[in-house]
C-alpha cells in the first residue's frame, strides 16, 4: 500500500522532552526480576516451542499494556514518566516488531495491516522544518514537545523501512530511506583537528559531541542497502566510509567494538551486543556490494569474537535485550551469506531462558529488571521470536 510520509492524522495531547530520559535509554538493565509463574496451560505449553506464537503473545501484550492512544505507545508498563507517549527510538522497535511478525511465512499477512499501523504512528515524530529533515526524540507540537535529533534514532527506522520496503515495494518507505540518509551524512564530523576525525556524530543535542559505533555502523548498513537498491555510488561511498571510520577509531585488540569517542579523544569502552551485531551487518552489506571478501571476513571474524565473548560469564545474559535483538538480527543477515548453525541456536537459547525465567504468564509481559517493563525490552523480545520463526531463504530480506 502507497504512503505519503509526511502527513500525520493523530490528534493526541502532550508531551515532554527529558534529556537525562534520552541517556537513560542506553543505560545496561538491571539484574532481572523473576516474573511471577501461574500453572501451564496447553496454550502456554505449545508456545515453548513455536516461536511465532511467541511472538504473537508478546506483541498482543504489548498492544494491551503499552498502547497510549491513536497510533502511540507507552515509554514502560505502568508508566511512571511525565510524558504520555515513548520517545522514537523505543516506539520505532516495536515498528520494528511488527515488520518482522509481517514477515513471518504463514501467519505474516495478518500482521501486515498491524505494519502499516505501526508506520503511520511514525508521522508525529518527523521534523519537515529543519534542514535536513528528520525525525525528533520525541512527539512534536500539537502532540508534545519534540526533541533532539539522535542520528541512531533515524537510522534504526531507516533500516526499519528499507525492511518494510524490501517486503511490500512501497515506493515512499524507500524515498523517505533516503531522506533520512541525508540527515545521516549531515551528522558527519568535517573538523580536521579532531581527535580520530570524521565519524557520524551520535546526537544533534548540545549536551554531546559523542561519535559512535552505532552512529556510524546502522549508517553504513543503511547506505549499503540504498545502494544496493538503486545503484547510487554516492550511497556506497558514505558506506565504506563510516565503516572505515568505525573501524579505525573504535574496533578494539579483542576484535570488538567500543562504544564511543568524545572531542577530548576519551574512548568509552564498553562493548555492547548492538555494536558488534551492527558492525558485522554492515561488513556483510558492504561484501554483497562490493564482492570485496575482507569485508565478509570482518563479519565472520566479528562473529565469531562476538560469540566467544559474550558466551564466557554469561554475559550476553547481562546484555539488554534492546541490543541483543539488533545484535541477532545481523547474525541471521551474516548467515543469510555465509550460513552458521551457531547464530541461530544462540538467539533460540536465549529465547528460551527468557521465555521460561523473566515472562510473566498472566500477563505475557517481560521483566527483566525491577520496576516497570519497557517498551525496548518487550519489543526486542518480540524481534527475537518473530525472527526465529522466519526461514533462511528469507534472511536477505532483513534490514
Amino acid at each position: 500500500m502507497a504512503r505519503k510520509f509526511g502527513i500525520s492524522t493523530r490528534k493526541i495531547a502532550g508531551g515532554l522532552l527529558a534529556a537525562g530520559m534520552l541517556a537513560a535509554l542506553h543505560a545496561p538493565a538491571a539484574e532481572a526480576a523473576p516474573a511471577a509463574k501461574t500453572a501451564p496451560t496447553a496454550e502456554n505449553a505449545q508456545m515453548t516451542v513455536n516461536p511465532a506464537a511467541r511472538a504473537t503473545a508478546s506483541y498482543q501484550a504489548l498492544n494491551k499494556y503499552f498502547s497510549a492512544g491513536p497510533g502511540l505507545l507507552l515509554e514502560e508498563y505502568p508508566n511512571t514518566q511525565q510524558n504520555p507517549y515513548s520517545y522514537v527510538w523505543p516506539y520505532s522497535q516495536a515498528v520494528v516488531a511488527a515488520e518482522n511478525l509481517a514477515g513471518i511465512p504463514g501467519i505474516g499477512s495478518k500482521w501486515s495491516a498491524e505494519a502499516e499501523h505501526r508506520l503511520d504512528g511514525y508521522e508525529p515524530y518527523w521534523n519537515a522544518t529543519t534542514t535536513p529533515k528528520g525525525y525528533d526524540s520525541y512527539v512534536r507540537p500539537p502532540l508534545g514537545q519534540g526533541g533532539d535529533k539522535f542520528y541512531d534514532d533515524n537510522e534504526w527506522i531507516g533500516l526499519n523501512l528499507i525492511q518494510h520496503y524490501q517486503r511490500t515495494g512501497d515506493r515512499s518507505s524507500l524515498a523517505r530511506a533516503k531522506e533520512i540518509f541525508a540527515l545521516v551524512v549531515h551528522g558527519w564530523d568535517t573538523d580536521p583537528a579532531h581527535p580520530c576525525a570524521g565519524g557520524v556524530y551520535w546526537t544533534q543535542a548540545p549536551w554531546s559531541q559523542d561519535r559512535n559505533t552505532v552512529s556510524n555502523g546502522p549508517g553504513a548498513e543503511l547506505g549499503a542497502h540504498l545502494y544496493l537498491l538503486t545503484k547510487d555510488e554516492s550511497y556506497l561511498t558514505w558506506a565504506k566510509r563510516m565503516y572505515a571510520w568505525a573501524q579505525q577509531c573504535m574496533l578494539a585488540p579483542n576484535g570488538l567494538y567500543w562504544d564511543h569517542i568524545d572531542l577530548a579523544g576519551t574512548i568509552e569502552k564498553t562493548q555492547w551486543s548492538y555494536n558488534q551485531g551492527v558492525m558485522l551487518g554492515a561488513g556483510t552489506l558492504l561484501y554483497k556490494a562490493t564482492h570485496d571478501k575482507k569485508y565478509l571476513n570482518d563479519a565472520k571474524a566479528l562473529a565469531e569474537a562476538s560469540l566467544a565473548f559474550y558466551n564466557t560469564d554469561d554475559r550476553l545474559w547481562k546484555q539488554p535485550t534492546r541490543f541483543n535483538s539488533i545484535y541477532f538480527k545481523n547474525l541471521l543477515i551474516l548467515d543469510s551469506v555465509s550460513p552458521d548453525s551457531r547464530y541461530q541456536a544462540t538467539m533460540q537459547a536465549y529465547s528460551d531462558r527468557a521465555w521460561s525465567e523473566v515472562r510473566d504468564p498472566a500477563t505475557g509481559l517481560f521483566h527483566f529488571a525491577e520496576g516497570p517493563v519497557t517498551l525496548l525490552e518487550q519489543s526486542g523480545m518480540i524481534q527475537i521470536d518473530a525472527l526465529l520463526a522466519w526461514p533462511r531463504s528469507r534472511y536477505d530480506e532483513l534490514a
